[in-house]
């Protein structure tokens, strides 16, 4: 199929439109004499003649009629298809298909599901809460929210916040073996092994300019966050986890600070993940609300 050039499509329809070379032109801003050499190509391309010129007016021929009729709607739809894109991008709507970590995602990212959706009715949420890593252009993702250090990629990211973890005990625990005073003293605790740390197998902690680090005596290893805060909850040990999970149990006093002050000595950032760099709506608004939120909630 040969490639014809838009401006010779429109040229001719415009011509076909309102019967005049000058007035096509005036329409598409340019001389008469360059729509005329654009309709004169057209018909060369086709290899057959569209219009009949005189010098009292120009009419069409019968293909003429059958093209201009075809090609009007065509290029009218290609206006309809550049407006509602340019809707997009200025308005949000649509679906939104976010992928996010299990655990951070039903705990911290599904709390926001519900504002956005309220404040932006015309977009809608297709939540796929997973920790693998997903192929987010060839899975149609707009944004998939990560956590931890990021590998070499295309993609585009925006950091949405950070966050450290604690040791964590119950008061049951802390009551049967003491209060421990410093890192050194926690391998004589039973502990719990999130084995997904950056640091695994080790725990290094941090304190101001204080650094400790050790390998916990854990009489349970688990890839899973939840499974080990569980464990932590029913007196089974000592357990790093990330703050924003203790927090709730700080306050309840479920949950006590074993070594207040002790840290995680690095950040585990969070970040956004989008496919491409001309970004719609829907995703802008999203990741904007998701880095508010995470200011208000101390990320």
């Amino acid at each position: 199929m040969k490639n014809y050039k838009i401006d010779d499509l429109m040229s001719f329809v415009e011509v076909g439109r309102t019967g005049s070379f000058r007035t096509a032109a005036i329409k598409l801003e340019r001389d008469a004499s360059v729509i005329s050499r654009r309709v004169s190509q057209l018909e060369k391309s086709l290899g057959v003649r569209l219009l009949i010129r005189t010098t009292r007016a120009v009419t069409l021929t019968e293909a003429g009629q059958m093209y201009y009729h075809r090609l009007r709607r065509a290029l009218e739809e290609v206006d309809n298809a550049t407006r509602d894109v340019g809707d997009f991008t200025a308005t949000p709507q649509g679906s939104l298909k976010v992928s996010v970590p299990t655990s951070f995602g039903r705990e911290i990212i599904a709390r926001l599901f519900a504002k956005v959706i309220t404040d932006y009715p015309k977009i809608q949420i297709d939540a796929h809460f997973e920790d693998r890593i997903v192929d987010i252009v060839g899975e149609g993702f707009d944004v998939v929210i990560r956590v931890g250090i990021l590998s070499d990629s295309s993609l585009i990211s925006r950091k949405l916040g950070s966050f450290r973890s604690a040791l964590v005990a119950t008061p049951t625990l802390i009551e049967k073996f003491g209060l421990p005073r410093h890192p050194e003293e926690l391998a004589q605790y039973p502990c719990l092994g999130f084995t997904k740390l950056p640091e695994w197998p080790n725990w290094t902690l941090e304190k101001g300019e204080t650094t400790s680090t050790l390998q916990p005596n854990c009489v349970l290893l688990a890839d899973s966050s939840e499974a080990v805060l569980i464990s932590a909850l029913q007196g089974l040990g000592i357990a790093l986890v990330p703050e924003w999970m203790a927090a709730p149990y700080f306050k309840s006093s479920e949950l006590i600070n074993v070594l207040p002050g002790w840290r995680s000595c690095r950040d585990i950032e969070v970040h956004a993940l989008m496919p491409g760099s001309l970004i719609p709506a829907k995703t802008r608004i999203f990741i904007d609300e998701l880095i508010q939120s995470f200011k208000i909630s101390g990320f």
